[in-house]
């Protein structure tokens, strides 16, 4: 019978003694051989670093005792090497005998207990859930009021889910120890070793650990928006081939989607920074058409057709390079300019980042289009993208400018005070500002970093379209960077994201997006699309919360 192959505790000890008793012995001898080499050495270091550290020894003092130390510690060391050998044979011996036996003798009996055991918890659940149902039926038929049927109702359902609790929690004692059953033979290793495992042991105990702590739900909050998206993006691989006559998964199509990306990058990277504080940016779009249309009027291609305020620009007498960085300068100083006014009202006044950075939108938008009569500025110098981001054997080096700006702000977000500044405010401000952290001057920090990347990003990308700058150019930009954002899982809870996030939402949305404009979606359509990923994103992200909650 099956439950003949299931094993009780004292058969389970009884099965697994034999190994602990051969390696017991083992270890004893390691023991031995250990006592006035290795452990020795491990005490007799740790008492040198303590002495070092004692501000109550004078100098003369502090050096006897550490001469006398090293001298012993020396000495420990050699018996330490005279016993390698010796103990690296006994190691072997006990790893090789855990190797032949533990699996075969102990590990597969109780695995295959616990299987049988899970079954048997299903029986007598369902046999539990099934004597209920005759239970509540008997009931029914011979109650006729409509309150004590709806009781009754009650009661049977609260009867269901504790039935339920108890198959749950007889699948969890099952779970426990098979997970016990597998750990046993690395704690074996460990104390052999001394905390000591192969590249695959570690590996092994790593996807146990992850089995073991898996939980559906959890999981499908955590990546359930990633893999729709991305049977999304299958169903775009299997449907363009077939609309359009050609594969979307060409070298060319990914080299078109990280160009397109990296611009785009540097956006999604700045806002990145506001969420984590809990806040937001609407103006990101228009952040770009007022960089797209500096950028283009200082390096236009001759003297420029439209007018600022009426007056023709000229820049044709600078050099090229001047050129060049002056727009770059120009570019990061006017969306700096904003992004501190944003960040100035958002920290002083505790004003919502959703209110600051709407009417920096609506200022940006009023003043270029006012100023330009709304224009497009036409192409730059040609010989300056060629200059930046010129194309090596087809590969486009925009992408490389992408990936400098991950690394640069992947370093001040994990290694620097203003990052770890930046996580604390974002998770509970009262506690950092009692913490002794500025909040005003980490929340203006982080727009103004965000207003550097804008400019930076715009800069980019009028390079990449040679042009072509225009007050309306971005419109709905900040949805791509903040959607990129939350399908990274930046949360907008605060405190919570990482740059790797930030990249992949980046990547999906701009191969998303790219996928669409190939089958000839309507651009406004994709703004849909882009809503429902968000919307979905942020319920995730909000469910989650709750869960912690």
């Amino acid at each position: 019978m099956a439950n003949d192959r299931i094993l009780s505790a004292e058969q389970e000890m009884k099965l697994r003694q034999p190994i602990d008793d051969y390696i017991g012995k083992i270890q004893e001898q390691i023991d031995v051989l250990r006592k006035d080499g290795t452990d020795q050495v491990v005490s007799l270091q740790n008492t040198i670093d303590g002495v070092k550290r004692d501000r109550t020894l004078n100098k003369g003092e502090k050096e006897n005792r550490l001469q006398e130390l090293n001298k012993r510690l020396e000495a420990a060391r050699a018996v330490e090497a005279k016993n390698k050998d010796q103990v690296s044979k006994l190691i072997d011996q006990g790893v090789s005998y855990l190797k032949e036996h533990f699996d075969k003798e102990y590990y597969q009996p109780v695995k295959e207990s616990c299987e049988q055991e899970k079954v048997k918890a299903k029986e007598k659940y369902d046999k539990r859930m099934a004597e209920l149902a005759k239970e509540h039926q008997e009931i029914i038929s011979k109650l006729s009021s409509h309150q004590e049927q709806k009781d009754e109702n009650y009661v049977y359902k609260n009867r269901q889910f504790d039935a339920k609790m108890e198959l749950e929690k007889d699948y969890q004692e099952i779970k426990d120890r098979r997970h016990a059953a597998f750990t046993h033979k690395y704690h074996l290793i460990d104390l052999l070793r001394m905390s000591k495992f192969t590249f695959m042991e570690s590996r092994a105990q790593k996807f146990e650990n992850y089995k073991y702590t898996f939980n559906r739900r959890q999981f499908l909050l955590r990546n359930g928006l990633y893999i729709a998206i991305i049977l999304v993006f299958i169903a775009l691989c299997i449907i363009t081939p077939v609309l359009k006559g050609s594969s979307l998964l060409t070298y060319n199509n990914v080299l078109n989607i990280l160009q397109q990306a990296s611009p785009r990058m540097f956006l999604a990277l700045g806002v990145a920074g506001l969420i984590l504080l809990a806040g937001t940016d609407l103006s990101i779009g228009r952040m770009v058409g007022m960089g797209m249309t500096t950028a283009t009027i200082i390096m236009h291609q001759g003297i420029n057709t439209g007018g600022v305020f009426g007056h023709i620009f000229d820049f044709t007498g600078l050099p090229i390079v001047v050129r060049m960085i002056f727009a770059l300068i120009m570019c990061i100083i006017f969306c700096t300019i904003f992004t501190t006014i944003a960040g100035f009202f958002t920290a002083k006044f505790k004003m919502h980042p959703f209110i600051s950075t709407m009417a920096n939108m609506l200022m940006i938008f009023g003043l270029v289009t006012y100023a330009t009569k709304g224009v497009s500025f036409g192409a730059i110098e040609p010989t300056i993208p060629n200059m930046v981001i010129p194309k090596v054997n087809g590969f486009p080096t925009i992408i490389i400018w992408a990936v400098a700006a991950v690394v640069i702000v992947w370093f001040i977000w994990n290694k620097t005070t203003f990052g770890k500044n930046l996580y604390a405010v974002g998770g509970n401000p009262e506690a950092a500002a009692v913490s002794g952290i500025s909040v005003f001057a980490v929340t203006v920090g982080a727009f103004v970093m965000a207003g550097i990347l804008y400019g930076f990003g715009s800069w980019l990308e009028c390079l990449r379209m040679v042009g072509s700058g225009s007050a309306a150019y971005g419109q709905g930009w900040e949805t791509d960077a903040i959607a990129a954002c939350v399908v990274g899982g930046v949360s907008f809870t605060g405190g919570i994201g990482k740059i790797s996030g930030v990249v992949v939402g980046v990547l999906i949305f701009t191969a998303l997006t790219y996928s669409l404009t190939i089958l000839g979606i309507d651009t406004n359509l994709q703004f849909v699309f882009s809503g429902i990923i968000i919307l979905v994103a942020v319920t995730l992200d909000c469910l989650k919360y709750v869960q912690k909650k």
